[in-house]
């Protein structure tokens, strides 16, 4: 939100002595967050005068519109008094109020201002766009100001180019946040001084309630509903400069003096309020829910299918809202409106923020609706509307208000002294609690040890006791409470898991790879480009209520989608060659629905019944570890030319992470997406439980995601591999005697796998084997047709002796009798 400083000098009169840095500080200690410090108009701006358009000449000889014009830019009759300006623009009349840069100004970007001969005449000055002038995007036409502008004012301060805007950031769950009021009164707090309340009925006069136009509620999401008639308006009148400056200021531009008060009072108060044209109603208002297909055209002109979740506000059998969200055309302001019916209601925030999502509808209504806006609002902003419709529009009250429904107001809680210091941690009197939450507007009373609180009415966060809590700190100040480092216990340290978890994150990190986090979202889509099958496990989403985006829908089920987009990324940003990782959690649905979570009250430890509740309530949870290489595995050089990332490389990785936490593990050949059918390889324990897959992704699945070919992926399911673990491997120990090495070359059938000769070379070889390594394998005309040759360096060596050779050939033999019996093989 961008908040002008002088209005919130203008709510709290003890800012008047700050700086807006000064402001800035106490709104980020408030907890609110300050993203700029600017000017609503640019710094470099002077020589704005106002004038007043008395004569013009349209310039015929040309083929577009030019218009030479007289333009009084003071009063007298000074001869300077009226000045003739050349324009091209065609929105302004004859005795229009306009901003003038005469000679000598400067404009945004220093375009200085100079009387010039142009389309034959001497433009002595220039009539300024509010794009011009840095007020906006509006490049239209001129800036047509009020009938009440003073001609030959300074247009800089009339305009309020040099005022300052603090741009703020409001935190997800406080909606007053998003008001002038909201920002005034957290200021006040910080000070510890009264502020002036825009919404107090000392300054708001509320109109009495009684049968005014009817209004039907059908849905508990609109709980109160506020209608007040005005008749006699102007459509003609002009809006003050006071408010324009205000709306601009804002971000916002003026449109109308009815539009542009409905934006005032949103903007001040934090309650959107909607306008109707009374002549165009057919009899009453309803509130209720879409039936679903039917369609509706918003004020944005676009066409909208709709479903039960939306919630309409019609008029008979026309539709003239989406509820919290954005009005329709039928019954929208015009410039012909003398008759109008404001709208001020209370809608549900869960509500509000699926339709705006749904419809992808970011209204600052639907902003300040979803995070929750004061339930005892809307009679004070219809009342106010009505006031500044009479006060500058001639508007009447037609007959009392209508009020339906009646908001919910918070209850009152019981808080204890003791727990609330025991969990900031430091002791805070009861006097200065009761201050401090006095001064956000919870009502306090004081019983012996606890407090007696009832939040106030804009505060829907304020549910349970370290909320309250929270409150307090934030206002006294976070800065107040002492830092203390918790005290370790002795004889503790990292538990096992910890350490084993450790072991496999840096072992990876040096053996090259980067670990990058990735959000712990996607969609189905994700995984249709990845083309997983529908029977899949990871199938099984656990779907957001409330999803941050349309591509963030579920948790993520693999670590592989934001895995490959990091890849994807880096290589757009000329990073060819990549070798990342990751460790997180992948979340899927149990194979039976889930039970509720149970409402456990937060003022007492849960019972273990209710722990055993809690955890049947929520989704199943792994974690993962997930590799991902793609471009060289080897980097060419003057010694040895590159080598491209493969299927090797994944089970590598796989071999370095088991090896990391002294898990043996087995490989095979297997078929699963994303990877190649051939290239993929299954992984699993000793034991027979599976652990993941490695291998290359499927050429058209890079080719879909703009990944090389050849990129290579593993994800294990890593608390299998950690179950598997009796203990964190600590470093091996160094034999100081020599090594005795022998080779064997074996023939087997083809279909024999190497994972399969090594894990027999192990377990015959006894504990005299130190190492095995893969060399060579060959097939041809040598070894006969349905063979292969693999051949095997084997490593012996003991710890504390010198070997000797009978003991080496025993070993050997008993290796090659035990490949023999086993699997069938023979010595080449």
């Amino acid at each position: 939100m961008r908040a002008q400083l002088s209005w919130l000098q203008e709510l709290v009169p003890q800012l008047g002595h700050l700086s807006a840095f000064e402001v800035a500080d106490l709104l980020t200690s408030a907890g609110v967050e300050v993203d700029e410090i600017l000017g609503m108009g640019p710094d470099d701006i002077t020589g704005i005068t106002i004038g007043k358009v008395e004569q013009i000449e349209q310039l015929s000889e040309f083929n577009k519109p030019i218009r030479y014009c007289q333009v009084r830019v003071a009063g007298g009759e000074d001869a300077n008094a009226v000045r003739g300006i050349v324009c091209g623009a065609e929105n302004f009349a004859v005795g229009d109020k306009v901003a003038v840069a005469l000679p000598g100004a400067v404009l945004p970007g220093n375009f200085q201002i100079s009387a010039r001969t142009t389309y034959g005449h001497i433009s002595d000055g220039m009539m300024c766009s509010a794009r011009e002038m840095g007020l906006g995007d509006d490049a239209s036409g001129i800036m047509i100001l009020p009938d009440d502008a003073p001609v030959g004012a300074d247009g800089v301060g009339y305009l309020g180019l040099h005022e300052t805007v603090l741009v703020t950031e409001p935190t997800p769950d406080r909606g007053y946040q998003l008001s002038m009021r909201g920002l005034a009164r957290d200021l006040a707090a910080k000070l510890g001084v009264p502020f002036v309340d825009p919404a107090d009925p000392a300054q708001i006069e509320v109109a009495s309630a009684g049968s005014g136009f009817p209004v039907v509620l059908e849905d508990a999401a609109c709980d109160e509903f506020c209608a007040q008639t005005m008749s006699g308006f102007d459509p003609a009148a002009t809006t003050p400069q006071w408010i324009r400056r205000r709306i601009i200021a804002s971000g916002m531009r003026p449109i109308s003096l009815a539009v542009d008060i409905s934006n005032y009072v949103m903007l001040l108060l934090g309650g959107p309020i909607h306008f109707y044209d009374r002549d165009k109603l057919d009899g009453q208002l309803r509130v209720r829910r879409a039936v679903p297909g039917e369609r509706f055209r918003t004020l944005d002109d676009v066409e909208r299918t709709l479903s039960e979740a939306d919630l309409l506000i019609t008029d008979g059998p026309t539709i003239q809202g989406l509820a919290g969200v954005m009005g329709g055309e039928a019954a929208e302001i015009s410039a012909d409106t003398t008759s109008i019916v404001i709208e001020a209601a209370h809608f549900d925030p869960a509500t509000t923020s699926r339709s705006v999502r749904s419809h992808h509808l970011l209204t600052e209504a639907g902003r300040r609706f979803e995070r929750g806006v004061d339930i005892a609002l809307p009679p004070i902003a219809a009342s106010l509307a009505a006031a500044l419709l009479t006060q500058y529009g001639r508007a009447t009250l037609d007959g009392p208000m209508t009020v339906v429904g009646a908001p919910s107001l918070p209850p009152v809680q019981r808080v204890s002294i003791a727990r609330l210091n025991a969990l900031l941690g430091r002791e805070y009197g009861n006097e200065l609690i009761a201050s401090t939450l006095k001064s956000i507007g919870v009502l306090v009373r004081i019983d012996g040890d606890e407090l007696e609180l009832t939040a106030p009415s804009w505060r829907p966060d304020l549910v349970e006791m370290p909320d309250f809590a929270e409150e307090v700190a934030r206002i006294d100040g976070y800065d107040n409470i002492p830092v203390t480092l918790p005290a370790a216990r002795a004889g503790r340290g990292l538990t096992v898991a910890q350490r084993s978890r450790r072991a496999v994150s840096r072992s990876l990190a040096y053996s090259g790879f980067v670990e990058t986090p990735s959000l712990s979202f996607h969609d189905d889509a994700a995984l249709d480009r990845l083309r997983i099958e529908q029977t899949d496990q990871r199938r099984r989403l656990v779907y957001l209520a409330n999803p941050l985006s349309s591509e963030q829908t579920a948790l993520r089920s693999t670590l592989l989608p934001g895995l490959l987009a990091t890849v994807v990324r880096n290589i757009g940003r000329g990073f060819d060659d990549v070798a990342i990782y990751e460790l997180g959690t992948v979340f899927s649905e149990p194979d039976q629905p889930r039970p509720p979570a149970p409402m456990i009250d937060t003022a007492i430890l849960p019972t273990p019944q209710q722990f055993i509740e809690l955890a049947r309530s929520q989704p199943i949870e792994r974690l993962h570890v997930a590799v991902a290489i793609a471009g060289a595995a080897r980097v060419a050089s003057w010694m040895e030319p590159a080598r491209p990332a493969g299927w090797q490389d994944a089970l590598a990785a796989a071999r370095t992470i088991a090896d990391a936490v002294d898990v043996p593990i087995t490989v095979t050949q297997a078929q699963l997406s994303p990877w190649h059918p051939g290239r993929c390889a299954e992984v699993r324990t000793e034991a027979g439980d599976l652990v993941g897959y490695a291998g290359e992704l499927h050429p058209a699945i890079c080719e879909e995601l703009g990944l090389p070919r050849n990129t290579a992926a593993l994800e294990l399911d890593l608390g299998v591999v950690l179950s598997a673990a009796q203990h964190v491997p600590s470093a091996p120990s160094v034999s100081t005697f020599p090594a005795a090495t022998q080779d064997l070359a074996l023939v087997v059938p083809v279909d024999t796998t190497a994972a399969a000769i090594e894990r027999t070379i192990v377990a015959y070889a006894g504990p005299l084997l130190e190492s095995v390594r893969l060399f060579d394998l060959y097939t041809g005309a040598q070894v006969g047709s349905g063979k292969k040759s693999l051949a095997y360096a084997l490593t012996f060596r003991a710890s504390d002796r010198t070997l000797k050779t009978d003991e080496v050939n025993a070993a050997r033999a008993a290796i090659l009798d035990g490949l023999a019996s086993d699997l069938g093989a023979v010595l080449r």
